[in-house]
């Protein structure tokens, strides 16, 4: 497999964090039952594309999980890194 570009993947990092965001939302408002097996299926092919980037770029893969995982968290983390570039 070929490495993603890096402007792609970053782009994909990114709305995987907006998903994430959305899934918090859902468990918070407990309406997680109600979309239990359409969170699931997403985390699956979250969890495929990850692995597939694993071996070329782990980085990027745990970036991925990351943002689905804890999204708040990785926004805090590119903020903090963008606010380092612009300094």
């Amino acid at each position: 497999m070929t490495i993603m570009d890096p402007s792609l993947a970053q782009l994909v990092v990114d709305l995987v964090e907006k998903m994430g965001l959305l899934r918090r939302e859902i468990e918070h408002q407990q309406d997680q039952e109600r979309y239990a097996a359409r969170l699931a299926r997403i985390e699956q092919k979250l969890s495929a594309l990850a692995d597939a980037l694993e071996g070329d770029d782990p980085a990027r893969a745990a970036a991925l999980r990351r943002a689905w995982a804890t999204p708040a968290r990785s926004l805090a983390f590119r903020n903090a890194a963008h606010q380092k570039e612009s300094r």
